[in-house]
């Protein structure tokens, strides 16, 4: 398992432990967090699992692929530097305790 802290608008934190191999998003969705709306349901097609990563772990993710920064485009809240999509982030030891903070909104 993996730990990742999921951060919501409001402050509070979630801690989750997500399986090596599963996306962000599909552990945010199993355990009910907040904000994480994934209508797509983590295909890379609907940007609703728009997530904020702390910027000093930002190189540890793989670079977004082509179709990623294609949404990133069109997400609903604010695109910064540290945009990503939950569903394109993978569990691995590399990014034990990551922080992301979800944003005000995804649709």
């Amino acid at each position: 398992m993996v730990q990742i802290t999921v951060i919501q608008p409001s402050g509070t934190a979630s801690q989750l432990d997500v399986p090596e191999g599963w996306s962000l998003m599909q552990a945010a969705v199993k355990n009910g967090i907040d904000g994480i709306v994934a209508e797509c349901g983590g295909s890379c097609v609907c940007a609703t699992c728009h997530v904020y990563v702390e910027q000093e772990r930002l190189t540890e993710l793989p670079p977004p692929g082509e179709d990623e920064l294609e949404l990133l485009d069109e997400v609903k809240a604010e695109r910064r530097p540290n945009s990503r999509l939950s569903c394109q982030i993978k569990a691995s030891p590399a990014i034990e305790g990551l922080v992301v903070t979800v944003p005000e909104c995804q649709t």
